[in-house]
C-alpha cells in the first residue's frame, strides 16, 4: 500500500506492507504531474513500514528512473534496511539527482526543504 502527499518541497510516498506495481504506478503518475505543472520535484520514499515488494516493481523503477531520472530534484529514501540502502545507492546510476538515505523521515524532509529554499 502507498500513501502519497504533495508538499511544497516535493512528492512524499510512504509505503506500508507489500509494495506492488500498482502502487509504483500511482507514484509515477503523481511525480509526472509535478514535473508537468511545477518542474523538478524532490522525492521522498519512506520505506520504514514496507514488508516486501514485488519483482515487477524493481523493473518498473529501473525503467522509470532511466526514462525520467533527469526530471527529479533531490531524492531521499527513509529506511533502516541494509538491502534497501544498497539498492538505493545502485539506483543512483539511473538518476541525475542527489540521492541520500536517512533513518528518520523528519531529517529527510528537512533535507528536501533545504533544496527548495536554495532554488527559490
Amino acid at each position: 500500500m502507498i500513501a502519497i502527499e504533495h508538499k511544497a518541497h516535493g512528492v512524499l510516498a510512504t509505503v506500508a506492507g507489500e509494495f506492488t506495481l500498482a502502487d509504483y504506478r500511482e507514484f509515477e503518475e503523481n511525480v509526472l504531474y509535478e514535473v508537468q505543472f511545477h518542474g523538478k520535484p524532490n522525492l521522498l520514499f519512506d520505506l520504514t513500514e514496507m514488508l516486501s515488494y514485488t519483482l515487477d516493481v524493481v523493473w518498473e523503477e529501473i525503467r522509470f528512473s532511466r526514462q525520467h531520472g533527469h526530471q527529479f530534484g533531490r531524492v531521499a529514501v527513509v529506511t533502516q534496511d541494509q538491502w534497501m540502502t544498497w539498492a538505493t545507492w545502485l539506483a543512483r546510476l539511473f538518476v541525475d539527482s542527489e540521492v541520500r538515505v536517512f533513518d528518520d523521515a523528519a531529517q529527510a524532509e528537512a533535507w528536501l526543504g533545504e533544496a527548495t529554499m536554495v532554488m527559490n
